[in-house]
């Protein structure tokens, strides 16, 4: 391709990036590892962009600073983007998905003092999420309606920023929740919690966070996009190869500057769980890469969670389901970036997955998925 060099970077001609550097926002996670290690090991160069990155302190920050245009692109939940997307809390905006970052790697942690009443229903239990359309919140909810408790009638819920969840459990103002690692191991290795399940319990291989912009920044600046792509999945190729690269991130990412989490703990929670050394899981099923799939933004990733939304009264109509997740995931962007660093793509953009409740979902018929919990709220 005209203007490549021999990495296969677009860094000049008519491919050449529009901008030379990109604000991105992080929150401090375990699974910001990419954006954090593609600055670090210089991935991000190699694509003909300088990533400055921005550690934000909670999801509704770091909405705003997105919609204002503070920050460029963002690790970013999926379900916030497509809130915004539907305009659920807020004017609607047009954003756009241009690649998942992770798969698993989050759980729902109780105190050790809620487990009894939880299993006897003894008493009204509050639990935390991180942000009211976000990934946490939908897998919380799919959980414990799964275990037949209505979150919405039978549970009091509460929004808390990521890294205050294991505080806000130890001093008991609230009985469990379900966050992003490294803050529910934390709280387990304090004392105040116990896991109750792992996200990837109640959804294998779910999305995690995804590479979030505004549709007018990838209209305004597809190359830019391309490059950030493209950066992002050697990045996670380099992650899941070798559980001695998961090690080398925990000690970057233990940095103030990054997660500011013990060491040991990170570690634990990229490299803590073995396999095939060429496809490495860390805690509750964290990857990154896995040959592709768990970077490409699955059609059928994004309207689940739409049918989330809408069964919890969030949306207050159907969507149309496939058109709104063709619109925001941008996999015209991720094809052209996966084919610059040899990376395959699948042969559909809908996948099968069985849930924590025995339902299958595969994004073929959303509105039947629906009603088969009964229709929304």
């Amino acid at each position: 391709m005209a203007g490549s060099n021999k990495g296969g970077a677009w860094v000049a001609g008519s491919d050449k990036p529009e901008r030379a550097t990109v604000r991105i926002g992080f929150m401090p996670l375990a699974d910001c590892a990419p954006l954090v290690m593609a600055s670090v090991l210089g991935f991000d160069e190699k694509h003909g962009l300088r990533f400055v990155l921005s550690r934000e302190l909670s999801w509704t920050g770091m909405r705003d600073r997105l919609l204002a245009g503070e920050l460029d692109a963002a690790h970013v939940l999926y379900g916030l983007l497509y809130g915004l997307q539907m305009g659920i809390g807020t004017r609607a905006r047009q954003m756009a998905v241009l690649m998942n970052l992770n798969q698993n790697g989050q759980g729902v942690t109780v105190s050790t003092a809620a487990v009894a009443p939880l299993r006897a229903r003894e008493r009204r239990l509050r639990f935390a999420h991180t942000f009211p359309t976000g990934n946490h919140a939908m897998f919380l909810y799919y959980w414990l309606a799964a275990d037949g408790i209505d979150p919405v009638r039978d549970c009091d819920m509460v929004t808390v920023p990521p890294c205050q969840m294991a505080p806000s459990l130890a001093a008991g103002h609230i009985d469990g929740f379900c966050a992003g690692e490294p803050w529910g191991q934390r709280a387990v290795r304090e004392g105040a919690g116990t896991l109750a399940v792992s996200s990837e319990s109640i959804w294998p291989d779910h999305p995690g966070k995804v590479l979030g912009a505004s549709a007018d920044f990838a209209a305004a600046n597809p190359h830019t996009c391309r490059a950030m792509i493209a950066a992002l999945l050697e990045t996670a190729r380099w992650l899941d190869a070798a559980r001695l690269n998961r090690e080398a991130a925990a000690e970057v990412l233990a940095s103030p500057h990054y997660v500011d989490a013990d060491r040991a703990l990170l570690q634990y929670c990229l490299a803590g769980r073995g396999g095939d050394p060429d496809h490495w899981r860390g805690h509750n099923g964290l990857r990154f890469f896995g040959d592709g799939a768990a970077t490409f933004p699955w059609l059928s990733d994004g309207m689940w969670f739409l049918t989330q939304q809408r069964r919890w009264g969030l949306l207050r109509s159907d969507p149309s389901w496939r058109s709104v997740a063709a619109e925001v995931n941008r996999i015209d962007l991720y094809r052209d970036a996966a084919s610059q660093v040899g990376v395959d793509l699948p042969t559909s953009v809908l996948r099968r997955s069985t849930l924590i409740d025995g339902r299958v979902w595969d994004g073929s018929d959303p509105a039947a998925y629906l009603a088969s919990f009964g229709g929304a709220a």
